[in-house]
């Protein structure tokens, strides 16, 4: 147990506790305070303002099923974004002569300043009184925040005004609909919930991807073996929605690939009233926090090879990947999993399978292995490898 200025948190790692408390849907047991006008809730989680106030939404929970036809629509979408990278690597390399050194994680994404700064406001928060000093980060923050939020309302005032359309943000519409509370109170859901899907979906994607091919560029032989499932399930094709649920060996790669560096670096909740979970008491406004990489590195769950790169013990997937597997939570377990989850491993295996069916590539001498922890756990001197065509 520690604290952080005013905010007293209890570290839990203990697998029975941690199951408890995932499978937990209490909502007493919501969204720190902390956090909520950072990156707010997800939809029907319950705790649905972004100012801290409990308001527990009588709408229908968002089924995963759905969540998915909603991905499956995007495709064409996912599939030009990805083939944008692709076009642009290969200019890259017919113009340095066959092979290129390229800084992917740039690649991977315009690197986004809202993300990096709100990073900095993140740990301000926790310090008692810094996020209202008008210094030059924070004046940075709010102006930010305050053209962020005016393009995600003024979008929704256009979608509003024209026609239904089938994706993510007329699901957040359809799932305020009719509600009650303030009109400020739904603009901030809304808000909150745009924000989230673009830091599950499109950050934590963006990141992971570049783990993925760091950590393929340094497995040649794993590299080799996904690059072969993919030229034969795809034949020269770009994939589609059924062929990337038949690439088993990606898969493998991409669970390893977020066990070791997972988009969630802490799962973390306020009780709102006294809690206990096993034999553990928590009281009123304390936060729990569960420290994903810890567990997700725990020889005494994952063995021996905890730290190595070893794909094939998701041969059978998570369930029989370790000896205690609920306490893999790349992006959360139980009830309060991510629904931006399927949207990131969507993207993941269609940007991955594209540029191993192009490219061949390996780890760049100019590559600093450090990893960093942003709002996620990013290399902080960047990815370079070095890229031919196959």
């Amino acid at each position: 147990m520690f604290s952080l200025g005013a905010i007293q948190i209890v570290c839990v790692n203990q697998p029975d506790i941690v199951r408890e408390v995932t499978v937990c849907t209490s909502l007493d047991l919501a969204k720190p305070a902390y956090q909520l006008k950072h990156i707010g809730p997800l939809v029907g989680q319950g705790i649905l303002t972004s100012n801290g106030t409990k308001w527990v939404h009588q709408r229908k929970i968002i089924a995963p099923e759905l969540y998915m036809g909603k991905v499956k629509g995007m495709m064409n979408i996912i599939s030009e974004s990805a083939v944008s990278v692709v076009n642009l690597w290969s200019n890259r390399v017919e113009a340095e002569g066959g092979v290129a050194d390229i800084k992917i994680d740039e690649c991977m994404r315009n690197f986004s300043a809202l993300q990096e700064l709100l990073s900095w406001k993140n740990l301000f928060r926790r310090i008692p009184g810094m996020c209202y000093l008008p210094t030059k980060t924070n004046r940075e923050i709010w102006t930010l925040e305050k053209e962020v939020n005016e393009m995600i309302l003024q979008v929704v005032k256009e979608r509003k005004e024209t026609t239904f359309e089938n994706d993510l943000l007329q699901m957040v519409l359809e799932n305020v609909k009719d509600s009650k509370p303030s009109k400020e109170a739904i603009d901030d859901f809304i808000v909150d919930n745009c924000k989230n899907i673009y830091l599950a979906g499109y950050e934590t994607t963006a990141v992971s991807a570049t783990w993925c091919l760091m950590l393929l560029a340094a497995n040649p032989d794993w590299q080799d073996r996904v690059r072969a499932e993919v030229t034969e399930i795809c034949s020269g094709r770009i994939p589609d929605f059924s062929m990337l649920g038949k690439m088993k060996q990606l898969a493998m790669v991409i669970h390893e690939v977020l066990r070791l560096y997972p988009p969630v670096t802490v799962v973390s909740r306020e009780a709102l009233k006294d809690m206990k979970f096993g034999n553990l008491d928590v009281p009123k406004g304390f936060n729990l926090w569960i420290m994903v990489v810890s567990l997700h590195t725990n020889p005494d769950i994952w063995g021996d090879d905890a730290y190595k790169f070893k794909p094939e013990r998701f041969a059978n997937g998570t369930i029989g990947s370790c000896k205690l597997p609920h306490v893999y939570m790349p992006f959360g377990v139980g009830p309060r999993v991510c629904l931006g989850q399927n949207l990131a491993i969507v993207e993941l295996k269609m940007i991955i399978a594209l540029i191993l069916s192009k490219f061949t590539f390996s780890l760049s001498p100019r590559y600093v292995h450090s990893p960093t922890v942003r709002l996620l756990i990013e290399p902080e001197h960047g990815v370079n490898i070095l890229v031919k065509k196959i």
